[in-house]
């Protein structure tokens, strides 16, 4: 059982508005949240990461050479900058060498993960990860030797480490957690992740283990709808009692690799104007007392998510944490439920059961 700490550190969006670069930036890069989720392409949500905070600390190598990643349940691969990489983006970050690991095993095969807002391209190895005390050996992961464009130049993670399904891994490389699973390095073939609401810090992803200090209001267990994310199938999505979206049911995605809630942009102009935000999302903050919590409808329960959630405060002006965004799925509408729902759940992903498990936090 092992406990990984998460950082929370300033976002993207912070860190380009204090350097005057928001605006400018975004025009440059104008992002597709749905660009993931398009079947049939290796897609990563990395136009997401402009308010992503939580970030943990991973080694890979021998001696290890260490890497700040995102964890995210919404991707596979596991990649990291590396020497070969000359982009500005890599330069100032971390990168992986492979000449001072004495267990970096090379490969031939490419790695190609297209991204809304550019793509990085690199090669293939094998090499010791070690995650959270956990080393897994011979693990195959990405190093990068292009990251185009300066989007990865302003972000504070050095690569990311997925965790959803093998189905959707670029290139077939076989996730980490897959490997934990298959040489027995964890207790039970699950994590579980905490974020916390404040800057306090305490967020974690623990392998291997649930945490019974969350799960004092017990765990609904809600089963896969695919096993490609983290998909289940939700029944509605309502407030002050009556249904306001998803009426006839739709898919949902637990997904750490997002920050806000994703809504189907239907569903996202209903939202705004029923809690009498701007089209932009932006509302009164005196307002957010007076809002009703948005009910989730899973599996037969409810799961709250009140306003002090979806409601995100920025030096003195608010917005409410959701996307519009568009996926046209086999099983209708798509939502991604991001960081803005986890942080009111402690989230356990049970890959022996292939289900999704919530815990309400106080």
């Amino acid at each position: 059982v092992r406990r990984v700490p998460l950082r929370r550190m300033k976002s993207l969006r912070q860190r380009l508005q204090e350097q005057g670069l928001l605006e400018s930036y975004l025009k440059q890069h104008p992002y597709n949240l749905a660009a993931k989720y398009f079947p049939g392409i290796a897609m990563e949500p990395l136009e997401n990461y402009m308010d992503d905070e939580y970030f943990g600390t991973i080694s890979i190598g021998t001696p290890p050479q260490e890497f700040t990643v995102v964890f995210d349940t919404g991707s596979s691969n596991l990649w990291v900058p590396s020497v070969f990489c000359s982009s500005p983006a890599c330069r100032n970050h971390h990168r992986f060498n492979p000449a001072e690991s004495s267990t970096f095993l090379s490969t031939n095969d490419t790695l190609f993960i297209a991204y809304g807002t550019g793509s990085m391209t690199g090669v293939l190895g094998y090499d010791t990860v070690n995650v959270g005390g956990i080393s897994v050996r011979n693990q195959i992961f990405g190093l990068a030797e292009t990251e185009p464009g300066d989007f990865f130049y302003y972000t504070p993670f050095d690569g990311i480490l997925g965790l959803a399904f093998p189905s959707i891994a670029s290139s077939g490389a076989t996730p980490v957690f897959d490997n934990m699973m298959m040489e027995n390095l964890v207790d039970r073939d699950l994590f579980s992740v905490y974020l916390s609401r404040d800057s306090q810090g305490g967020s974690f992803v623990l392998f291997g283990a649930i945490d019974p200090y969350y799960t004092t209001r017990g765990i609904s267990w809600i089963p896969l709808s695919a096993e490609t994310y983290w998909q289940i199938s939700m029944e509605s999505v309502s407030f002050n009692g009556a249904p306001v979206a998803c009426s006839l049911g739709c898919q949902a995605i637990v997904d750490t690799g997002t920050t806000l809630l994703a809504v189907p942009i239907r569903a996202f102009r209903t939202l705004v104007s029923l809690l009498g935000a701007s089209s932009s999302g932006e509302i009164s903050c005196e307002a957010i007392s007076n809002l009703p919590s948005l009910i989730f409808h899973i599996h037969g329960k409810e799961f709250p998510v009140p306003p002090r959630a979806y409601v995100l405060r920025s030096d003195g002006y608010c917005t409410l944490g959701l996307q519009g965004m568009d996926v046209p799925t086999e099983d209708g509408e798509l939502w991604i439920l991001g960081d803005v729902f986890i942080r009111e759940y402690y989230v356990i992903f049970n890959r022996a059961n292939n289900r999704v498990g919530l815990s309400r936090l106080p």
